[in-house]
C-alpha cells in the first residue's frame, strides 16, 4: 500500500462519513459497502499489508479510546451482567459458531474455531455513542461498554489461541484453557504496571504535547509488551486505560498543574485517531472483496458458493444466538434472585447475613442492582451488531492458515449483515419498547445540581491564584465521585467544563487582548 491509496482512503472516508452522519446512518458501513464496490472497478489494485500490523497497529488505540470514557463505576456496578456477556456469552458464541462452520465447511478444520473467534464479539461501543439520541437506557449504555470492553479481550485471546491451535501449539482444549488464564492474568499486570511508570512519568514532563504523546504510546507499548510476554495484549491496553484515566480525571493525588491542558488536547485528538483507524480498516476490507472471491472462486475447497452459504448460516446462527443467549443467562439471573428471595422469607440467619452483605456493600458504593428487565434484556439482545473488531482480527490472519480467504469473505458478510439487519433497526425498537426515561433525568439534574453546589463551594475557598481556584474545585468532584455523592460521568463532564473554562481565561486577555498562554505545543 502507496501513501498515495492511503491519502485516498481518508479522503473518501471525510466525505462518506460527512454524508453518512447528515443521514443518521451508521458511516462504516457505507464505506465498506462502497469499497466493496469499489474492488470491481477495472484496475484498481490489491492493498498489501501485513497481518500482524493490523492488530498492533489499529486495535490498541482503538480499545485504549473506547476504554478512557467508560465509567469504573458503572463498569463495577453492571460487573455480573459484563462477564456473563463479555466472557461466558463470547466463549459459547466462539464454540458454536466455529462447530457450525467446521460442520459447512469440514475442510477448514481447526481454523472453523478461528472464525469462531473471529464472529463471536459483538462491537456496541458505536451504538453506545449514539445512546442519548437513540434513547437508550442508562443501564443497557452500561452494560453494552463494559460487554464491549471485555468480549474485544476475551475474544482476541481466545483467536490467539485458536491461531496456535491451527500452528500446533496447544494439544488440548485444557491446555487452551489454562493459557487463556495465564494470558488474562499477565496481561492486565503488564497494563497495571505500564499504567503506573505512565502517570510516574507524566506529571514530570511538563508540557501538553510530550504528555500526549506518552500516552499515545501507552496502548502499542501495553500491547506489544504482552504479547511479547505471550499474554493477552488487549487485556493489557484495557487494564492501563482504566488506570490512566480514572487517576489523571479524578484522583486528586493526580492532579497537578497544567493537568488541564493535556486532558483538552487528549480529548481533541484521540476522536481523530479513532476516525481514520475506522476509516482505514473498513475501507481495507472491503477492498479486499474481489480479490477473496476470485481467489475462493479458483479454490476448489471450500469454493465461493459453499463460502457463501456459510456467511448466510453464520449469520443467522450469530443474531438468533445472542438473543436466545442474552435471555437464558438473564433468565438465570431473575431465576437465582427468585430462590434467594424465597430463602430469604423462610431462613431467618440466612435473612441476617445477606442483609450484613448488602450493608457492607452499600457502605462501600456498591448498591446492589436488580437484574435487567424484559425490556432491557430484549434490546441487549438484539444489539449485537460485529464491526471493527471482527474485521481487524480476520484481516490479521496469516496467509497459512488454511481456509484464510473464507473467513475473509464471511468475516465481511456477517459484519455487513448485522450492521444492515441490527444496526438499522435499534432506534425503531427502542422506540417501540417505549422506556421511561424520565427517573433517569431526574436522577441526573439532581446529580447536575450536586455537583453544582461541590463547584460553588470549593470556588468560594480561599486560593493563591485563578488556577489554584480551578484545581480546587476539580479536586472537590474527585472527592465527591469517591464519596459516591456523584457519579463519573457527571464529574467527568464538570470537569471537562471546567478545563475549558480555565483554557479560555489563559488564552484572552480580559482586555480583549492575547495573554500568549495558549495551550502549549
Amino acid at each position: 500500500m502507496d501513501g498515495v491509496q492511503l491519502l485516498l482512503i481518508i479522503g473518501a472516508g471525510i466525505a462518506i462519513s460527512a454524508v453518512a452522519k447528515k443521514r443518521n446512518i451508521e458511516p462504516g458501513l457505507i464505506i465498506v459497502v462502497l469499497a466493496a464496490a469499489a474492488s470491481f472497478l477495472p484496475g484498481v489494485p490489491q492493498l498489501e499489508l501485513k497481518s500482524e500490523l493490523i492488530l498492533a497497529v489499529v486495535v490498541p488505540p482503538l480499545l485504549y479510546s473506547a476504554t478512557r470514557g467508560a465509567s469504573f463505576s458503572a463498569f463495577g456496578a453492571n460487573l455480573r451482567a459484563i462477564v456473563t456477556l463479555g466472557v461466558l456469552l463470547v466463549l459459547l458464541t466462539a464454540g458454536l459458531l466455529g462447530l457450525v462452520a467446521s460442520w459447512l465447511l469440514p475442510g477448514m478444520g481447526a481454523a472453523a474455531f478461528v472464525l469462531g473467534a473471529v464472529l463471536a464479539p459483538p462491537d456496541t461501543i458505536t451504538t453506545v455513542s449514539h445512546g442519548d439520541e437513540i434513547g437508550l437506557p442508562k443501564r443497557v449504555t452500561s452494560i453494552l461498554t463494559g460487554e464491549s470492553l471485555v468480549n474485544d479481550a476475551t475474544a482476541l485471546t481466545l483467536f490467539t489461541i485458536a491461531i496456535g491451535a491451527v500452528n500446533g501449539e496447544h494439544t488440548s482444549w485444557q491446555h487452551g484453557g489454562l493459557e487463556l488464564l495465564r494470558n488474562s492474568f499477565v496481561g492486565i499486570g503488564i497494563g497495571g504496571l505500564l499504567a503506573v511508570a505512565t502517570l510516574f512519568i507524566r506529571k514530570r514532563l511538563g508540557n501538553a504535547t510530550l504528555e500526549t504523546t506518552l500516552v499515545l504510546l501507552l496502548p502499542f507499548t501495553a500491547y506489544l509488551v504482552a504479547e511479547e510476554a505471550h499474554a493477552s495484549g488487549i487485556l493489557a491496553v484495557v487494564m492501563a486505560a482504566f488506570f490512566v484515566s480514572i487517576n489523571l480525571t479524578l484522583d486528586p493525588k493526580h492532579q497537578y498543574p497544567g493537568a488541564y491542558l493535556t486532558r483538552l488536547q487528549e480529548d481533541a485528538f484521540w476522536p481523530v485517531l479513532d476516525f481514520l483507524l475506522e476509516t482505514f480498516v473498513f475501507a481495507y476490507i472491503g477492498l479486499q472483496l474481489k480479490f477473496v472471491l476470485e481467489d475462493l472462486a479458483h479454490e476448489s475447497e471450500p469454493g465461493l458458493s459453499r463460502t457463501l452459504v456459510a456467511a448466510g448460516v453464520l449469520l443467522a446462527v450469530a443474531i438468533l444466538f445472542r438473543l436466545v443467549a442474552v435471555y437464558l443467562l438473564f433468565g438465570r439471573w431473575n431465576l437465582r434472585e427468585w430462590m434467594v428471595a424465597r430463602r430469604l422469607a423462610r431462613d431467618a440467619e440466612f435473612k441476617a447475613a445477606w442483609q450484613k452483605r448488602m450493608s457492607r456493600r452499600r457502605r462501600r458504593g456498591g448498591e446492589p442492582l436488580a437484574p435487567p428487565t424484559q425490556k432491557e434484556t430484549l434490546l441487549v439482545g438484539w444489539i449485537g451488531m460485529r464491526g471493527i473488531l471482527t474485521l481487524a482480527a480476520a484481516g490479521s490472519i496469516p496467509e497459512r492458515v488454511p481456509g484464510r480467504n473464507a473467513i475473509l469473505a464471511i468475516a465481511l458478510f456477517v459484519t455487513l449483515g448485522t450492521l444492515l439487519v441490527q444496526g438499522t433497526t435499534i432506534g425503531w425498537l427502542t422506540r417501540r419498547l417505549r422506556f421511561d426515561l424520565s427517573g433517569e433525568r431526574a436522577e441526573e439534574e439532581r446529580l447536575q445540581e450536586v455537583g453544582r453546589q461541590v463547584v460553588a463551594e470549593a470556588a468560594a475557598e480561599p486560593a493563591a491564584d485563578v488556577d489554584g481556584s480551578f484545581d480546587a474545585q476539580r479536586r472537590a468532584l474527585g472527592l465527591a465521585v469517591n464519596e459516591h455523592r456523584l457519579t463519573e460521568e457527571v464529574a467527568r463532564s464538570m470537569i471537562e467544563d471546567l478545563d475549558l473554562r480555565q483554557a479560555a481565561r489563559h488564552t484572552v486577555h480580559p482586555s480583549g487582548g492575547s495573554q500568549g498562554q495558549s495551550i502549549p505545543g
